[in-house]
């Protein structure tokens, strides 16, 4: 059964990069905000949304620079332009920008460079004796003091990307890739500013977030937040500690992650993220993880941990192969991390993403911890294999998805799915046209007996496979897409709130 911090209720899946506004990319300011007035309206409580932090190679949100940062483009402009830290004329170089797509080559360096003059601006107001410019003063200060468990590493790791041209860390100077003590503090004496610029847009970003989902709450609307089981390799947390990976004497990967042949790849995803040193972990009580989880929790009222089976065991690829395929099942100590996880946070409200190779051992670890698992409709109609994720199969401690992040769209699948099919789906969801599919597939997951049912906006708003988010194992062309600014409409509002009564999910 679902736990007590799960009621019966239903959401929206839509990453904030693909809200719609002038400036390139969707961010935290207005039409985030007019976006969960639409879940108010349409009388959703749930927001789910893919990992916040800085994206690195490949635009991924799930291959951030850290397991703690913030996204820095998705920090508000407009709001930065009412405090006085910048000017309208300043912010009109990204009207240029696309607003049907982020162009993050575009992007970044006119957004990083509006940021800095933001900055510029920010230092000015410490020179000011007025009350409150001391209080903006003493606001950062104690954010520094507070994050400085991260911030100081990840500053320093983003300040050391710039100097060596973006490089990945392992292609640095020895004295700098295994952090020679004289060599970073002179760093840090010599780019105190660099390193403050990167502290402030964290200070900026998280000020920004903590705003917005208050207002979320405040207004009856929670947050799902989600985090890569495994970091990136070129990040602030494996440059700064290296004993928490499976790394060689000079820092390198001995073996990185990813998953067998499955659904989305014949020659499986080699997603290259360096694996943990669960020997080290185990002996440490898990430190690295509790603290990472402890500061995930608090920014979302639920946290979804994608690929959860890795804690249970992981496919373990000998580093330098071209594919998945030659990699090998090793199992990990999740029962004992969980176990300490609450021992120290209590039970914590996650979400268990179990999707693709889900063996004995898998859902042994969940139903072990108790988490919520997740069943998606598109797969419920898969005729070559069995499955639990019919709306009346799957079980109430589950939540149910057209698709996600990584899915088509609802009619994308439908017009590449195999006739055996499409022809379950229309039986089963009593499909008259085509053309209205996305409104049965909404209707099934809001009817399933899971607590959580969540509907991608693409799938809302019956989009193509020109919306799609995601295309597993590919690079080029995902993470892209943005909502029109006119898509949320107050019909389509109605007539989703009509569902969510009719199936109590309010």
């Amino acid at each position: 059964m679902a736990t007590a911090q799960f009621d019966r209720s239903s959401g929206i899946l839509l990453h904030p990069t693909s809200l719609p506004n002038s400036g390139g990319i969707g961010t935290l300011g207005k039409e985030a905000y007019d976006f969960i007035d639409f879940l108010v309206t349409a009388k959703q409580s749930l927001w789910q949304i893919c990992p916040l932090g800085p994206t690195g190679y490949g635009d991924s949100p799930y291959q951030c620079f850290s397991a703690y940062a913030g996204n820095p483009y998705l920090i508000d402009l407009e709001e930065l332009r009412k405090q006085g830290l910048l000017t309208s004329l300043e912010l009109e170089p990204l009207k240029k920008l696309p607003t049907n797509f982020v162009d993050f080559g575009a992007l970044i360096p006119l957004k990083m460079n509006i940021l800095l003059k933001a900055y510029g601006r920010f230092l000015g107001i410490f020179r000011k004796s007025d009350t409150a410019c001391r209080v903006k003063k003493a606001q950062f200060e104690h954010f520094q003091k507070k994050e400085a468990y991260w911030l100081d590493d990840y500053s320093l790791f983003m300040v050391l990307k710039d100097q060596f041209g973006g490089e990945s860390w392992d292609k640095w100077p020895q004295e700098y890739r295994t952090r020679d003590v004289s060599t970073l503090e002179g760093v840090r004496k010599e780019k105190t500013r660099e390193i403050g610029f990167h502290e402030f847009l964290q200070f900026i970003f998280f000020g920004q977030w903590r705003a917005l989902r208050n207002y979320a709450n405040t207004h009856g609307v929670k947050i799902i937040g989600d985090m890569p089981i495994f970091i990136a390799y070129d990040s602030a947390d494996s440059w700064s500690r290296p004993e928490v990976f499976l790394f060689d004497s000079q820092g390198r990967p001995t073996h990185v992650a990813g998953v067998p042949p499955d659904y989305f790849s014949a020659t499986g995803q080699l997603w290259g993220n360096p694996l943990y040193n669960w020997d080290y972990l185990e002996k440490t009580g898990f430190r690295w993880w509790i603290d990472v989880l402890k500061n995930k929790l608090t920014f979302y009222d639920y946290l979804r941990i994608d690929h959860f089976r890795g804690f249970s065991a992981y496919w373990k690829i000998t580093y330098g192969e071209t594919t998945a395929i030659n990699g090998e099942w090793v199992t990990a100590p999740g029962k004992k991390l969980f176990a300490a996880v609450k021992g120290e946070l209590g039970n914590p409200p996650i979400i268990a993403e179990d999707l693709g190779v889900i063996t004995p051992d898998v859902k042994e670890l969940i139903e072990y911890c108790d988490f919520p698992g997740m069943k998606i409709l598109q797969f419920a109609f898969d005729s070559g294999e069995d499955n639990d994720h019919l709306p009346h199969t799957a079980v109430p401690n589950s939540l149910m998805y057209t698709g996600t992040h990584d899915n088509n769209t609802i009619h994308g699948w439908f017009a590449q799915a195999p006739e055996q099919d499409k022809e379950m789906a229309r039986r089963y969801l009593k499909i008259q046209r085509t053309s209205n599919l996305h409104w049965d597939f909404v209707q099934g997951v809001m009817a399933s007996v899971s607590v959580f049912a969540i509907t991608p906006v693409q799938d809302l708003l019956g989009l193509g496979p020109e919306a799609r988010f995601n295309f597993p194992g590919t690079l080029g062309k995902n993470w892209t897409w943005r909502m029109k600014k006119s898509a949320l409409t107050a019909n389509l509002g109605r007539r989703l709130a009509d569902l969510t009564e009719l199936y109590g999910r309010f």
